[in-house]
């Protein structure tokens, strides 16, 4: 049980990493705990052992019976008391949760949010446990029938949706925001941005307003769980299946 003085929960003062178990293997989990330790080093805090981690996560996976299943991996600074000061010593706290996570079956539905992403606070670029704008920002697509939201930041630039990294195709080239934009290294953004490169696409990384997505041939979303999702509408834009998608798809 978490107590009622957890960090994480009173506070948002952790991280977490969510990795795609397929056929009960843990996919790219070392990328994902080399991510966290990152994370922890910007917070100041321990990172976990990754044996431990490792060990929570297949516990967890083990008690879910699905092709494909959603490990989460959290770790909180632990409990401490009343106010922002954390206790010394720190004492993290690390538990691992898991769910079935079917694959998208049909392109996403994309929405401009209002909601903005804070491109200056080191949050932006870590798997904090701070998510409330996502949150907004998803609340603001669904309110207009679509499946996800675009963010921009604090310059009006494009940053990622609310849970996934945004990538667009225009002049014969792979867009894909520039980290300071605000957008996560995400680690299935990586992935597509390599094997881009290794079929001879080039690959850009911009900083763009929304105006880039409406003219764009095509538009995709990656992470971990969903892989690379084609977008099939921006706003009331619709997009033509594009070539590039089968090219690219991670799974």
């Amino acid at each position: 049980m978490i107590p009622h003085d957890d960090r994480g929960l009173l506070l948002g003062d952790g991280l977490f990493e969510t990795v795609l178990a397929r056929d009960g293997v843990l996919m790219r989990l070392e990328a994902h705990l080399d991510r966290m330790a990152a994370g922890c080093a910007v917070l100041g805090l321990p990172a976990p052992d990754r044996g431990e981690a490792t060990v929570l996560m297949r516990r967890a996976l083990a008690g879910v019976e699905a092709p494909r299943v959603a490990v989460r991996l959290t770790l909180t600074a632990g409990s401490g008391g009343r106010g922002l000061d954390r206790p010394t010593p720190v004492a993290p706290r690390l538990f691992a949760t898991a769910a079935p996570s079917a694959i998208p079956d049909q392109p996403a539905r994309l929405a401009l949010a209002r909601t903005r992403r804070n491109d200056g606070s080191p949050a932006a670029r870590i798997k904090s446990l701070s998510y409330l704008d996502n949150v907004l920002a998803r609340a603001e697509a669904r309110s207009v029938g679509a499946d996800e939201a675009v963010m921009l930041n604090s310059r009006g630039e494009i940053a990622c949706a609310t849970a996934a990294n945004i990538f667009w195709v225009s002049e014969g080239r792979l867009w894909t925001p520039a980290l300071d934009c605000g957008a996560l290294a995400g680690i299935a953004r990586g992935e597509v941005m390599a094997r881009a490169q290794g079929l001879g696409i080039e690959v850009a990384v911009a900083r763009a307003g929304p105006q880039a997505l409406e003219r764009a041939q095509a538009i995709f979303l990656t992470n971990s769980l969903i892989g690379l999702r084609p977008v099939a509408a921006f706003g009331d834009r619709v997009l033509a299946p594009h070539p590039l998608a089968d090219r690219l798809a991670l799974n």
